[in-house]
């Protein structure tokens, strides 16, 4: 981070309050709080901070440094293996009734998941432990306590969701719909919505584990996930037959195969944390009784299944929309925004995760220059790293469907759709990711009310959009108008964010993010016009699918390279982490 950008003197600095001097000492410098507001002498008093010798190393940039770059290679290849599964998904079922009939069952878990607990894991969990890691037994009774009422909630909701499978379908599914099949959807959910225990399990102790500043594990658990599914489909494509249609019998041997072998992933996901949770120090044992801490967490808990069932209520409507589109609508939208996710996941949630437990003790400690500073300071970074990705994607989103999704059993029309689809999405990729840093911030600063009633407001402008665009489009074109909406949604919930935080905690350096956003989309832009150039030599004669493959390549490479080359050579303080990095990897090659 650089100098201008880190917040004023702290423990590390010695601080002196003297009159102006002209002949001040070189070393002396006058720490601003914000470094994009010009001030003057008078305007920022007296104080002085003169730094002592840096000490070497210094322990905390470069940590923070060295877990972004493990958990971004471990992003990449848990990324990289969930998308070979869906492809390989892809590939031995084709990409209609019974992918998507797949994609809307797999959806069921996460969704109960996300409302028995998900939420308050993932925004909540992380600050109230690590606040409790000031108790004098470092936290393990409190954490105790949190995972035996988290297991019992999770092991009663996952009982009651396996047993309203068929209440489920009735919701996401459009039965009026001649391409759908609401049976298959039954089948499937008996099968996957025990995933729900499992899913509760791995983020109760990734939270912990993160919380005690373990990250590797949580970050590579997936892989193996990705690895035990991948496994099942080669079975899958192994047993002879087809997925009975009509009608779907439970006993179908490929569909045993299928909806077990996925929950199988899940469970050795989970239970992959148990050896280095006990490797960090901490034992677990039923803990019952009530902590204070318990209180906090349930009141913060009430808003956070607010803001789950809001958002659950806008995914609802929007699965629904796209079951009574054509078959395939639910596969060309889930796959889009599984690749969708390909960037952000790399870049957006190992920042996330780096940042979230220095921003949580800030707010514990009521240090809100530091935390505007982390915030500032994440949200440039997710901008030069994302709004480039964002350019590039839109180029060769039609290039990849149709080279990766026309494999096997997928056809060139439901890859083109796809594709489609996913150059689409690309315009929401820094919005979204912006709006999860914001309600991090909130929920750091134990608001869980602020998110709520932004949820509410995204998904008041998300349910309408959704319902005309079912009336205007045509069936075939659904997946494409609901995630232009999805984009549109998180567009509104940056903005709306970024106002309610400027109220609750001041000036955010909002001038310096928006200038290297414009320059950022600037940058971008060109590169995808040099990718777009170098799309157009690639001769139409090769047919569709040769030339998508040869397309990829090109058109992917030279939008990066445009981009990112044109931000190192513009010196943009944001990138300048980025190009050392790069640099001190060809000169290791090199060697």
């Amino acid at each position: 981070m650089p100098d201008d950008d880190r917040p004023p003197a702290g423990a590390d600095e010695a601080t002196a309050y003297i009159a102006f001097d002209p002949r001040l000492p070189a070393g002396a410098h006058w720490p601003t709080r914000d470094p994009d507001v010009p001030r003057t002498y008078t305007q920022i008093a007296v104080q002085v901070a003169v730094r002592p010798p840096p000490p070497s190393p210094i322990a905390e940039p470069r940590s923070l440094a060295q877990s972004s770059g493990r958990l971004a290679i471990a992003a990449v290849i848990s990324r990289l293996t969930g998308f070979g599964w869906k492809v390989a998904l892809a590939a031995v079922i084709g990409t209609g009734v019974v992918n998507d009939a797949f994609n809307v069952a797999n959806n069921l878990p996460n969704m109960v998941f996300e409302l028995l607990l998900g939420g308050v894991l993932s925004s909540v969990v992380i600050p109230l432990l690590v606040r409790s890691h000031d108790d004098a037994d470092g936290g393990e009774a409190y954490t105790q306590r949190l995972i035996s009422m988290a297991l019992v909630l999770l092991t009663l909701g996952t009982v009651v969701a396996v047993a309203a499978a068929p209440l489920f379908t009735a919701l996401y599914v459009d039965r009026s719909s001649p391409d759908a099949n609401p049976a298959l959807v039954t089948a499937l959910g008996y099968l996957l919505l025990p995933q729900i225990l499992f899913y509760g399990l791995f983020a109760l102790l990734s939270a912990v584990l993160n919380a005690k500043n373990v990250f590797g594990p949580p970050a590579w658990a997936p892989v193996l996930n990705n690895l035990v599914v991948l496994a099942a489909l080669a079975v899958f494509y192994l047993v002879p037959g087809e997925i009975s249609l009509d009608p779907v019998r439970m006993g179908d041997t490929k569909l045993l195969v299928l909806g077990l072998g996925v929950t199988l992933g899940i469970v050795v996901q989970a239970v992959a944390l148990v050896p280095p949770l006990l490797r960090s120090g901490f034992h677990f044992k039923w803990r019952w009784g009530v902590d204070p801490r318990l209180k906090e967490f349930g009141k913060l808990a009430a808003w956070i299944l607010g803001y789950v069932a809001v958002g659950q209520a806008g995914l609802l409507v929007n699965t629904h929309v796209l079951t009574s589109g054509t078959s395939g609508g639910v596969t060309a939208y889930t796959y889009a925004w599984l690749l969708f996710q390909l960037p952000y996941g790399i870049i957006g949630v190992s920042l996330l995760t780096a940042f979230m437990p220095r921003m949580s003790r800030a707010a514990a400690d009521g240090d809100i220059p530091n935390l505007v500073g982390d915030l500032s300071y994440a949200a440039r970074l997710s901008t030069v790293l994302l709004v480039p990705c964002s350019a590039v994607l839109a180029v060769i989103g039609t290039p990849i469907g149709i080279a990766i999704f026309t494999l096997g059993r997928g056809t060139l029309e439901d890859a083109d759709r796809l594709g489609q689809t996913l150059a689409i999405s690309a315009l929401g990729l820094l919005p979204y990711a912006m709006t999860l840093l914001q309600l991090r911030v909130f929920y750091a600063l134990k608001d869980a009310r602020t998110p709520t009633l932004i949820m509410i407001v995204m998904t008041a402008v998300k349910i309408p959009l959704l319902f005309l665009c079912q009336a205007l489009l045509d069936r075939d074109q659904l997946a494409l108008g609901a995630m232009l909406i999805n984009g549109a949604t998180f567009v509104v919930g940056a903005i709306v964010g970024q106002v309610w935080l400027w109220v609750r905690i001041g000036h955010l350096r909002s001038r310096r993010a928006l200038r290297v956003i414009m320059i950022t989309a600037a940058v971008s832009a060109l590169g995808a016009c040099a990718a777009l150039g170098a799309g157009l030599l690639v001769p139409g004669s090769l047919g569709p699918s040769i030339q998508a493959w040869v397309r990829l390549p090109i058109e992917g490479a030279v939008g990066v390279l445009v981009s990112f080359g044109l931000l190192a050579a513009l010196r943009i303080p944001e990138f300048e982490p980025v190009t050392r990095r790069i640099t001190g990897l060809w000169h290791a090659f090199r060697r």
